[in-house]
């Protein structure tokens, strides 16, 4: 990276932190910001997403520069992932100096970032700020409200989250609506998408005649009982519906599949992790989602495609509002209930999550907050 042709911020330069797919997706418009306004920044990656389709990948489909760190931590359980991300992030942080650090989302990568640089004295900011499930047994809830409470610029992307905020007292100068940069990153790539991706090709399919599964999260997954019921409902609505379940499997998913002594149901059609233009190709062509993802969540509203959550709560409410989605939890016959009544809506809802410029008004919002 040649950082020499940059405009620094404030005579400093921004650390952008990530480590997770869905950061890196969320992230590319702040990235894309950054190079439009000519800013000196640069890319710390943790490692925790450390498969090739799930990371590398990703930088060479999105055409964004790659990280100039990669802290390769991933696959330690979580106390020691956290520890040592804290411990490698203050390193280079304390090298780099920069002027601010830039998290988003709810994983460790973020957790670590954000208390890394607070730890140092830097300025932090966090996207995807006030969102809240109300589920204190998940990590990523955790991970949430620590990393808001210590960030010095919270930029949420919906009311609910800003109204979060404010509940938890935070509502000072620092806080700012922005919308979701996943909007952006839909907007600006879809259309890359379909001239680069012949994922409906390769899996013999067309348009519509498909439902589109994913599972990943520890609470579904890492508990037999409910991974036992997600495939069981897969199985119900594959059969209901006539059509194939596509299902990228996570390799984490795939191992306690196999620890607990389950099998793939086969009315699902379980493939490799994809890359972010393939899987964007596929959602967007899908007749139905489920899925226990966040991001997927917001995706699938805004592309119009009715979405069946598999959990008992969301952090995206604005998403059961709106019409686009519904909660399942993990019980075979009520995401097969919930599935039916889902196929059966008009796609009339209004997207919640923004207009497609949040990249830019978080860059702007750091640039002018940090003037000296």
């Amino acid at each position: 990276m040649n950082l020499g042709k940059n405009m620094p911020v404030s005579g400093g330069k921004i650390a952008i932190i990530l480590g997770t797919r869905p950061e890196i997706i969320k992230m590319s418009p702040i990235i894309r910001a950054c190079e439009k306004k000519g800013l000196s920044y640069f890319i710390l990656h943790t490692g925790q997403h450390y498969n090739y389709e799930m990371d590398k990948k990703i930088f060479e489909d999105l055409e964004i520069k790659e990280p100039r760190y990669n802290l390769n931590v991933g696959g330690h359980e979580y106390r020691k992932q956290v520890g040592l991300m804290i411990r490698e992030i203050m390193k280079v942080l304390a090298e780099e100096k920069p002027v601010a650090v830039l998290v988003q989302g709810d994983t460790n990568s973020v957790l670590a970032g954000a208390l890394a640089a607070n730890k140092l004295g830097i300025k932090v900011g966090h996207h995807e700020a006030g969102l809240r499930s109300h589920d204190l047994t998940m990590l990523e809830e955790t991970n949430r409200i620590i990393t808001d409470h210590i960030s010095d610029f919270l930029f949420a992307p919906t009311e609910d989250g800003l109204q979060n905020l404010k509940d938890e007292g935070l509502a000072d100068g620092k806080v700012v609506l922005t919308g979701n940069t996943v909007v952006d990153a839909v907007f600006q790539n879809l259309e890359l998408a379909g001239k680069k991706s012949d994922v409906l090709k390769k899996l013999n399919l067309e348009g519509k005649d498909y439902i589109l599964a994913t599972a990943h999260r520890a609470e579904n997954v890492d508990i037999g009982e409910r991974l036992k019921g997600i495939l069981g409902g897969l199985a119900l609505v594959a059969c209901d519906f006539n059509l194939p379940i596509i299902y990228p499997i996570h390799p984490r998913t795939l191992n306690n599949i196999k620890k607990f002594g389950l099998e793939i149901p086969p009315e699902v059609r379980a493939i490799s992790p994809l890359g972010y233009l393939d899987f964007l190709q596929l959602e967007s062509g899908a007749n139905l989602i489920i899925t226990d993802s966040g991001g997927l969540q917001e995706e699938a509203c805004i592309l119009k495609i009715p979405c069946v959550t598999i959990r008992d709560n969301t952090e995206r409410p604005e998403t059961l509002r709106s019409g686009a989605n519904i909660l399942a939890g993990t019980d075979s016959k009520k995401i097969l209930f919930c599935s039916k009544k889902m196929a059966e809506i008009k796609k009339e809802w209004d997207n919640p999550f923004g207009d497609g410029m949040a990249g830019k008004r978080i860059v702007d919002f750091l640039v002018n907050k940090t003037a000296k």
